[in-house]
């Protein structure tokens, strides 16, 4: 990270890691368009009080936040639905970070549960407010543990949310977590965001995706086949969201359904 020169500027901004940082400043940026996707005050103030480190600004950052906001836009707009379907449900936030869909989508009687590794929790306690309905738990993908501690009834709603986390995983442990969260639970919806094969390619960059750790030609059939006894899966690319800061040739490629979902990260919901 990069170092203040000031030394009475440490002791006021955070020196976070820069891929934890960069999503919530995208969206601090974000808020401060006209018309923006995403309206973000939360992420503003903590923005303010932290350091950004050179690797925030790295690559086609205004390209890369209008993929970010839209895929955000896109899991608010489904949690917000559940929530509208489930006013008491339960919504699971897996790999946190410094997400703030909390304070963007509550309805002021929803559960929420955010479940990250340690320190990026001391780093949310740090930054946002404390509500009593917004709970905290250790747990990662990898570590399934914290299936056996949530304090969710067994007849209660629920949505598990997976913006960011599980694009730092293999197809591998993709599959093993959703059918883990498929026998944990009797009934339940995921919201994810999984990337698509060419993102790795020069076109992928060029929509503002990054190298991530998978890639599938189809995310939603891959999803049912991990859990077949699924009731029905969904796809939203960003896309085929109706934004004229999409230049031209990126809308143009929307129009080819084989290769919408693969240039980017793709919103998946599986329903079981």
């Amino acid at each position: 990270m990069i170092m203040a020169t000031n030394p009475q500027s440490n002791q006021h901004r955070y020196q976070i890691p820069a891929n934890l940082l960069q999503p919530m400043w995208l969206r601090s940026r974000e808020s401060l368009i006209d018309n923006g996707l995403v309206y973000d005050p939360i992420a503003a103030r903590a923005c303010q009080r932290c350091q950004l480190a050179p690797e925030c600004f790295s690559g086609d950052i205004d390209q890369k936040q209008l993929l970010h906001v839209t895929l955000a836009r896109l899991c608010d707009q489904h949690v917000s639905a559940f929530i509208k379907r489930n006013p008491d449900g339960w919504i699971i936030n897996v790999g946190a970070g410094l997400d703030t869909r909390f304070y963007r989508v509550d309805n002021g009687r929803c559960h929420w549960l955010e479940l990250d590794v340690t320190e990026h929790l001391l780093w949310r306690k740090k930054l946002f407010h404390h509500s009593e309905r917004y709970h905290h738990l250790c747990g990662s993908v990898d570590d399934l543990s914290w299936l056996t501690q949530l304090p969710v009834g067994d007849k209660s709603p629920v949505m598990i949310v997976c913006e960011h986390a599980l694009l730092d995983c293999n197809q591998q442990q993709i599959a093993k977590f959703v059918q883990a969260l498929g026998c944990h639970f009797d009934s339940a919806r995921i919201c994810m965001v999984l990337a698509g094969d060419l993102c790795v390619s020069k076109l992928g960059q060029k929509m503002g995706a990054s190298l991530y750790q998978h890639g599938y030609r189809s995310p939603g059939e891959a999803m049912l086949g991990y859990l077949p006894w699924a009731r029905w899966v969904k796809t939203d690319s960003p896309l085929e969201r109706d934004c004229g800061r999409w230049k031209l040739w990126q809308r143009w490629i929307s129009k080819f359904q084989f290769l919408k979902q693969r240039l980017t990260p793709v919103v998946v919901q599986l329903r079981w």
